[in-house]
């Protein structure tokens, strides 16, 4: 007799663990909506985990006269910064100005439209500087005698992912990773499917709404689910980073112009490192292989040295990575020209289903907001929003609310988890603080000397993190923890993943059945 097959009957499934699939499960979740989300790859496997890792109204686009998009975005900037301030954190930039490029006055007018289109309450306004008597003038080259200087946000992109996750389970939804999405029927009232786990294991699913979060592969997976042409197209666009040894040694971010219309962001990153990108190309390629290119490289390496004292090359390069945006179709715009607003398909001809199309990291709550506005109603569930009122996980730092203080005290809050923590070291602290927020207590619960954390893995990861990101984060492999949980892969010697990973698999085998 086989095995019989686990059953779940929900309310919402939402295929696709990236940040907009994983926004959607946690509102919906909130709402008391029975969710179920299923990624294939890892949460922030791809796309979400391949951004220039910014909040950010997106300067560039007033050029393009989006200015809708540009204050939706800036509306959400600090609401968000305000909801996870571990994760997330207020960065000043810089923008060298090439007199052969843009006009200054047409800059300046740019960023008066830029600090005013939405209210800030702690983020400070743009301003005119002399790079000569500015930090972050002296690693430019001297050309560049003037420039101007602006505030946006940094996230740490997969991370928050997997917070958004974290808290949709933490309301009720089930989330499977490693599970594949296949043999979807659409009914008069509900849709099933079956998922399979990368062990074998099955699960059948009845939901009464479906969400197509799956990014880049949205029209192919819509093209399964109903048989039929998408109506409107993805236009895909390849952006792709690369990281070297730090170009400065100052917190400030800098924002490159190019004669050809793009920018290019220079962000200090992981202590040790700069991460310069991004690229905006036409994609026709595999989504399941994207990489970066040696032109890719050398364009990143050209604009660079165009500003930089210091000149790089790709022997610089330490690390690189590629992701596929999924934007709307706009036949008439260029790829960095084209929008990264989002569109929400919505189709009710049976079960209802509702297709994700484009969207951006800033904007991932907004757009979460309004898919479960139009699909609560529709399963009788007229709950209201309540994200924009909520911390993720780890950003409780002062309350259960977000508030101003997590961002503006974020250094006085980890200082008390020193204190508190007094047996670890600063820089361990800080890390555990900027990745964990509050949920340092549960990681660290019952833990009073080094010793409690553990073996020492591979060097700064003790099996005591490692345990609680398998255990409550998803993670199955090295690369969850080295290079999306944590940034720890940029770190360490070489052979470390085999080694986490044959750690990995002693843990699994000493796993009671």
């Amino acid at each position: 007799m086989g095995e019989t097959m686990e059953r779940i009957d929900c309310d919402v499934l939402v295929v696709g663990g990236g940040i907009n699939g994983a926004g959607i499960a946690r509102d919906a979740a909130g709402r008391a909506l029975r969710v179920v989300l299923c990624e294939k790859d890892d949460l922030a496997a791809h796309t979400s985990s391949a951004s220039s890792k910014l909040i950010h109204g997106g300067l560039r686009y007033l050029e393009h006269r989006q200015f809708g998009l540009v204050r939706k975005a800036l509306i959400e900037r600090e609401l968000l910064l305000r909801s996870a301030p571990h994760i997330m954190w207020p960065l000043r930039f810089v923008m060298p100005h090439d007199a052969h490029q843009r006009p200054a006055l047409l800059i300046r007018a740019g960023l008066f439209l830029y600090d005013r289109l939405a209210r800030r309450e702690f983020l400070p306004a743009s301003r005119g500087v002399t790079l000569a008597r500015h930090a972050a003038g002296q690693v430019i080259k001297g050309e560049f005698t003037r420039g101007f200087e602006y505030s946006d946000g940094w996230v740490d992109d997969a991370r928050l992912v997997v917070l958004a996750a974290l808290d949709a389970r933490e309301r009720g939804a089930t989330v499977l990773t490693q599970t594949l999405c296949s043999g979807l029927q659409r009914h008069r009232l509900h849709w099933s499917a079956t998922l399979t786990a990368i062990d074998g294991r099955k699960t059948q699913v009845s939901a009464r709404c479906l969400v197509n979060a799956t990014g880049p592969w949205s029209d192919r997976f819509m093209q399964d689910a109903t048989g039929a042409a998408p109506g409107q197209h993805l236009r895909l666009v390849k952006g792709s980073h690369i990281v070297v040894r730090r170009l400065f040694h100052h917190a400030y971010a800098y924002i490159f112009q190019h004669p050809d219309g793009r920018i290019v962001f220079a962000i200090p990153y992981e202590r040790e490192f700069t991460l310069i990108g991004t690229t905006d190309l036409e994609y026709t390629g595999s989504v399941d292989d994207v990489a970066i290119s040696a032109g890719e490289v050398k364009y990143l390496c050209q604009l660079a040295n165009h500003y930089f004292r210091q000149q790089i090359s790709a022997a610089d390069v330490v690390w690189s990575y590629s992701g596929v945006r999924p934007l709307v179709e706009d036949a008439g715009a260029s790829a960095q020209s084209a929008s990264r607003d989002f569109r929400l398909a919505h189709d009710s001809s049976g079960a209802p289903m509702l297709t994700v199309q484009g969207g951006k990291i800033t904007t991932f709550r907004k757009l979460a907001e309004e898919a479960v506005d139009w699909i609560g109603p529709l399963l009788g569930n007229r709950s209201a929003g309540w994200t924009a009122r909520a911390c993720l996980p780890g950003g409780d730092l002062f309350g259960e609310r977000p508030s101003n203080r997590g961002v503006l005290e974020f250094d006085q809050w980890a200082a008390a988890m020193q204190q508190r923590y007094g047996w670890l070291s600063p820089a361990l602290v800080r890390r555990y603080a900027r990745a964990y927020g509050t949920r340092i207590k549960t990681m660290l619960d019952g833990c009073r000397s080094l010793a409690d954390l553990g073996p020492e893995i591979v060097p700064g990861l003790y099996a005591v993190e490692a345990d609680y990101l398998i255990t409550h984060e998803w993670a199955c492999s090295a690369a969850d923890i080295l290079w999306r949980r944590s940034k720890l892969g940029l770190h360490l010697p070489s052979g470390s993943a085999e080694k986490l990973d044959a750690w990995i698999a002693g843990r699994k085998a000493d796993a009671p059945d």
